[in-house]
């Protein structure tokens, strides 16, 4: 039984309801999926913050401009080490986010709004390394993209973002959800990559503002409100313990705004599966017959 703030994903949508959709889904569901969300991603995004911070204060020493300072090649091993496990815990992380957005979205189709915690949890550890390996493909092919003037990580962008949808709600392979996401977004790649642009845009605008508070502490402890910047404090700046926890607080916010994307892009999933398949319709009207046989 369905309730009745239900939101239906397999339909056809245009930008403005793919974007009213997303903030309605969030609404009606905020206290469930992040109950969801924070039990299953928590631990990974524990674990990304304390690489992030470990990074930016080894950053920080490599900004130490003081002459007296000698550098120690300790130093640049610390900033290799830090760097590396932060980039391996962010994909991890933002990898856990979107697999278990996914997932709550599979549970909550699956039973007409309600979810299944246990259900969810299985499914996201099941689906791991597929994930992992998914991202990691995907990471590859928008890289190779930059070499043609960054034209070709616009095109893939755009079947990549939805690859992972086609992943969980197709219950694909990664080399099947890799490939049939270029052919989901056949004909449609221009609406696609304009529905995209603006989502992208609004979560990045979202992103900066919270971003502004850790740039202005970073200024005023460089002088530059003052007119008295010191360069040989940068080092110092970076590795201040406020200067760390305000940037790992912004961290944080921008991971949080990314659930967006994942839910924009499962919605645009749908819509096009709509379009190509009426796989929504399609199960609309067996279910109305079935009613009608009751």
């Amino acid at each position: 039984m369905q309730n009745n703030n239900y939101v239906e994903f397999k339909k056809k949508r245009d930008l403005g309801e793919i974007l009213g959709d997303t903030f309605a889904f969030l609404r009606t569901q905020l206290k469930p999926f992040f109950n969801t969300f924070f039990k299953i991603a928590g631990p990974y995004l524990v674990v990304y913050l304390i690489c992030h911070a470990f990074y930016s204060y080894s950053t920080g020493d490599l900004f130490d401009f003081n002459i007296e300072k000698a550098r120690k090649s300790s130093d640049l091993f610390m900033f290799f080490l830090s760097f590396f496990l932060f980039f391996i815990s962010m994909i991890v992380a933002y990898s856990m986010a979107q697999s278990v957005t996914l997932h709550y979205i599979k549970s909550y189709i699956e039973n007409n709004g309600s979810i299944n915690y246990n259900q969810i949890k299985s499914e996201v550890y099941n689906s791991f390394w597929k994930f992992i390996g998914l991202s990691f493909l995907a990471s590859i092919c928008l890289i190779i993209g930059l070499i043609p003037c960054g034209l070709g990580t616009i095109y893939l962008y755009v079947p990549m973002s939805l690859a992972f949808s086609i992943l969980i709600f197709n219950q694909k392979s990664v080399g099947d959800a890799f490939s049939d996401s270029f052919g989901l977004v056949k004909d449609y790649w221009w609406i696609t990559f304009a529905t995209l642009l603006v989502i992208v845009i609004v979560v990045f605008v979202a992103g900066m503002a919270f971003g502004i508070p850790s740039a202005i502490y970073m200024w005023a402890k460089m002088g530059v409100f003052s007119a008295e910047v010191d360069p040989s404090t940068m080092g110092n700046n970076l590795t201040d313990p406020i200067s760390i926890i305000i940037q790992a607080l912004s961290s944080l916010c921008q991971y949080l705004l990314s659930i967006l994307t994942v839910i924009s892009g499962a919605l645009i999933y749908f819509d096009l599966n709509e379009r190509k398949n009426l796989t929504g319709t399609m199960e609309r009207i067996k279910n109305l017959g079935n009613t009608t046989d009751l």
